[in-house]
């Protein structure tokens, strides 16, 4: 079976649904989804937007907070970029209707907040749910746009390359697809493709992703010949609920911004002994922080206690945080949470320039999955929708301006030499020793001899999948499998070449911050 769009997109968060509004007037756009529209990490992003949106506040002062957060690592020029279209990108979301918090005495007629790590109040939100509202907005307008086709419960399973087609050089003309409902390969044919298919935080068995967070678009993009950076930089958010019956659920920046503290069980508050911001400081400190109090005391989560503030102002500010936390029985307004650190964001990724473009012709990543040079060696806090909605915008730019060249003939997906599979065991058996193993070798602490622990189970486990893959029929688990082994032994490659102790990557045999501030660049034709 064959489709065929002018641009590709894979992924259905904010990165990509903007980017597929941006083109649709003038393209015809395939958007995948591995399962519903609104299954993404921007769905479930609570804090909100950091701008620059009023008088008190300047672009260089939050270039300098996120050069700060960064260790230093930052890309100026990028950085640069992102700050100064921030404005620009908000009034985009305003104009397309998002319902942002109001507040008639701000200047903007919004309002801001501030989280851990920024000098002022930038951070626009909608209540608690940003993510959710900006999704909703979006998605009403994608799924009636006539140019744009939903292909939701699809899973790219790899790109389409010139190679393949007898176009050497000439880049990536699509991807193959399986559709998951009917169990069947669609050949997705495009000129341009964009990988907006967010991070790799289910590689830990601890996160704050959603399960679709399998680092698809990193692992098919170094398949393809991408460079792949900074990917020893995995946020640990501070602050995940810690309760039996809580999924993933977080307990937003802004909580702490508002004026939470953290305090061990006996009511001991203890940030102001490891940093003197306190609980405002960037989420590697305070997890750092965290990690270090709970082993020293064999303690299964801390407390992050914000019922000093007045009940209905809780109510109003944490709505869906408030009424989570009482469905577990826990009244944020009279005691505090119980929270851990978890895998919450993936700061490197596939290469890019400021126009999105990747090493591979006609590819591109948006969002998460790009190392664009923002978030250096610990993102800003709600840097990070930021950035989705400025390189959408600069990936349309570039494609709209891109000439149209006739379509390419594509090959079908030939599953001429392979089975069903006889045993799913073995995929869930290393699904669960991979997360395991990098929980407990690739975490927030970590030492020489942990990582080559970890990155020998993970080549061990990925000779096994790659065994399987070539033997039996895709699905979707297999798919995700074979993804998460290649992406967890980027991180592992890249944080083993780290001789040092920067933002979110410790270590113990290197604890020191070395003067000069470098990038971890892995080139796939040379490792």
């Amino acid at each position: 079976m064959l489709r065929q769009y002018d641009v590709l997109i894979l992924g259905s968060g904010t990165a990509g649904q903007s980017l597929a509004l941006r083109l649709a007037n003038h393209l015809r756009v395939g958007l995948v989804t591995k399962r519903a529209l609104l299954d993404s990490a921007s769905n479930w992003a609570q804090g909100g937007i950091a701008a620059v949106l009023d008088t008190s506040d300047s672009i260089e002062a939050h270039i300098q907070d996120t050069f700060t957060a960064s260790a230093g690592l930052c890309d100026p020029q990028a950085t640069r970029f992102v700050v100064e279209h921030g404005k620009a990108a908000i009034e985009w979301l305003i104009g397309r209707g998002v319902p942002f918090t109001r507040e008639d005495q701000s200047e903007l007629g919004y309002h801001l907040t501030r989280e851990g790590g920024h000098s002022h109040r930038r951070i626009i939100h909608a209540a608690d749910a940003t993510g959710a509202a900006v999704q909703a907005t979006l998605s009403k307008q994608v799924q009636t746009h006539p140019n744009i086709e939903i292909l939701e419960n699809h899973i790219a399973i790899d790109l389409v390359l010139g190679e393949k087609i007898g176009r050497p050089g000439e880049g990536c003309f699509g991807a193959y697809v399986l559709d998951i409902a009917k169990d069947q390969v669609v050949t997705v044919g495009a000129r341009h493709t964009v990988l907006a298919t967010g991070g790799a935080g289910k590689v830990y068995l601890y996160t704050t992703n959603p399960d679709v967070a399998t680092g698809d678009g990193i692992a098919m993009a170094w398949r393809a010949g991408c460079r792949v950076g900074n990917m020893e930089f995995i946020q640990f958010h501070p602050t995940c609920l810690y309760h039996p019956h809580a999924k993933s659920f977080l307990i937003s920046e802004a909580v702490r911004g508002e004026g939470g503290v953290l305090r061990l069980p006996d009511g001991t508050r203890f940030m102001p002994e490891h940093d003197p911001r306190a609980e405002l400081a960037p989420r590697d400190v305070v997890a750092r922080a965290i990690d270090f109090e709970m082993k020293k005391r064999g303690l299964d989560c801390v407390l992050l206690d914000i019922s000093h503030k007045p009940a209905d102002w809780l109510r109003s500010h944490f709505p869906n945080i408030h009424a989570r936390c009482l469905e577990l029985g826990i009244d944020i307004t009279r005691e505090p949470i119980p929270v851990v650190p978890a895998a919450h964001y993936t700061c490197g990724g596939i290469v890019t320039d400021l126009s999105a473009r990747t090493d591979v012709p006609r590819l591109y990543s948006v969002g998460e999955s790009a190392f664009t040079g923002l978030h250096g060696a610990n993102r800003l806090a709600s840097n990070s929708l930021l950035e989705c909605l400025v390189f959408g915008e600069a990936a349309a730019k570039d494609i709209l301006a891109s000439a149209r060249e006739e379509f390419p003939v594509l090959p079908d997906w030939d599953e001429s030499r392979v089975t069903d599979a006889d045993e799913e065991v073995v995929i869930t058996h290393n699904w669960a020793e991979l997360r395991r193993a990098m929980w407990d070798y690739v975490g927030i602490v970590r030492t020489t001899k942990r990582l080559q622990r970890a990155q020998h189970r993970i080549r061990l486990l990925a000779r096994e999948i790659d065994e399987f893959y070539s033997h039996f029929r895709v699905t979707n688990d297999l798919i995700e499998l074979r993804n998460l082994v290649v992406t967890a032994d980027l991180i592992v490659r890249c944080a083993l070449r780290r001789r040092e102790s920067r933002g979110l990557h410790y270590s113990r045999d290197f604890p020191e911050t070395l003067p000069r501030a470098r990038d971890t660049i892995l080139h796939p034709r040379r490792n």
